[in-house]
């Protein structure tokens, strides 16, 4: 089965998934001129649903679209894309600025994550899941990693890392927080499965976006990282601001 054919029955999976929770893809164009970061939230509850993404200079913030509404911030405002060094870092959580720090000083990704575990939002003690591309040499390198329970235990905590020495021109690796909807919800289960990524940075956000549950679908944003100068460029989508 050719790359493209696994892509196709990927997408379409991940489109009959009612709940697959926050999501991150890392690729490269088919062209070979861009990194790909994307990034999507989702939401059941009112407060996790009332939230958009907000460009702030080359980062992104998660903030409250209506403030009057906001019940517990603590786990839904954070940065989920950052950049330091020639890292380009995108999470689902607050260990961006952990392994922003930990980069910044000297560290790795994998050690910044070694100090952090799933969220402590029971009973489902979502998933905290992590990448970034490592454009510190002439040959980019990507990574990503999920920290989770093992069946939504919290006395486990297993912590897996996917490095990637190679972008393959056109696709991209997905991983998100959990397999299905389900109360408590199933933590995401596997590796990092390939997805198709366009040219076009407004086509790739119109095609993650239509591939998302309509009712649980809050944000979602795509990041290029231009493989010739490293420049940035951003496409925010925000169901609360359709």
């Amino acid at each position: 089965m050719s790359l493209e054919e696994i892509s196709l029955n990927n997408e379409k999976r991940l489109s009959q998934k009612k709940y697959p929770g926050r999501g991150i893809v890392i690729g490269m164009t088919p062209d070979g001129k861009n990194y790909v970061q994307v990034y999507w939230i989702m939401g059941r509850s009112e407060n996790s649903r009332n939230r958009i993404f907000e460009l702030e200079g080359n980062s992104v913030k998660t903030k409250a679209f209506d403030i009057k509404k906001l019940k517990d911030p603590s786990l839904i405002i954070y940065y989920p894309v950052k950049a330091v060094k020639g890292y380009h870092i995108v999470t689902n959580g607050d260990q961006t600025d952990t392994i922003y720090d930990y980069i910044e000083s000297g560290k790795t990704f994998k050690e910044a994550l070694d100090t952090r575990e799933f969220e402590p939002d029971p009973p489902n003690y979502t998933p905290r899941i992590s990448g970034y591309i490592d454009c510190t040499s002439e040959k980019a390198t990507y990574g990503l990693s999920i920290l989770k329970t093992i069946e939504n235990n919290q006395e486990f905590s297993q912590k897996n890392y996917f490095y990637y020495n190679n972008f393959i021109n056109g696709f991209g690796h997905c991983i998100h927080t959990y397999n299905e909807d389900g109360n408590p919800i199933p933590s995401f289960s596997g590796e990092p499965y390939i997805v198709g990524i366009n040219n076009d940075i407004e086509e790739n956000a119109r095609h993650f976006w239509s591939l998302l549950n309509e009712d649980n679908k809050v944000s979602l944003l795509v990041k290029y990282i231009s493989v010739d100068d490293k420049k940035v460029q951003f496409k925010l989508i925000n169901k609360a601001m359709l």
